[in-house]
């Protein structure tokens, strides 16, 4: 059979993104890297301007609903929506991507208020964050960063691909927080 349609028909079946050597084992002999580009490319421009497209992130390949099916199909989708996360998660969470690696006392101080257990509970419980390691000062305070699935979840290939905090403007940073991330 040919490699491309099993490929894409696999990553059709799949929940969560495929990693690229996954993708080349499906095949005897194995594909090369090129080759998998190539059909990778291939269907790509072939689910270019439909209701799902293939999309690359960190974590792999999936095929996801685009946007624009996405807005015509919102009312019928609702009862998959993901969760609405109170300002607070998001205010954390954005701080941990665009910091990182933080302490809870960086956040705390960046934020200008306590960081609840709950809040980074629901951010690990999602699998956006995890402790990365300590900080060697008194005490030694857990690191916190982001994770694969964040990345994947909110469709980066890596943090690079965050937008400028500038784009954010000063809706949802603190002025301390945009210029914290200036002198980084």
């Amino acid at each position: 059979m040919n490699p491309e349609h099993l490929i894409e028909a696999y990553l059709l079946l799949q929940d969560a993104p495929q990693s690229e050597k996954t993708l080349r084992q499906l095949i005897t002999p194995t594909l090369s890297s090129d080759k998998l580009n190539d059909i990778l490319e291939n269907l790509q421009q072939r689910w270019q301007n439909r209701a799902l497209t293939l999309t690359h992130t960190a974590a792999g390949w999936r095929f996801q609903l685009s946007s624009a099916a996405h807005e015509t199909l919102s009312q019928a989708l609702s009862d998959t929506r993901t969760p609405r996360y109170s300002r607070a998660v998001m205010e954390t969470l954005a701080i941990i991507a665009y910091q990182q690696p933080v302490t809870r006392g960086d956040i705390e101080n960046i934020r200008g208020v306590s960081v609840s257990q709950n809040v980074m509970q629901t951010l690990q419980e999602r699998g956006w964050i995890e402790i990365i390691g300590q900080r060697d000062t008194i005490g030694k305070p857990a690191l916190w960063a982001t994770t694969k699935t964040f990345l994947s979840d909110f469709q980066l290939k890596n943090l690079e691909d965050l937008p400028p905090l500038t784009e954010l403007g000063e809706l949802v940073l603190p002025e301390t927080f945009q210029t914290n991330t200036d002198a980084a």
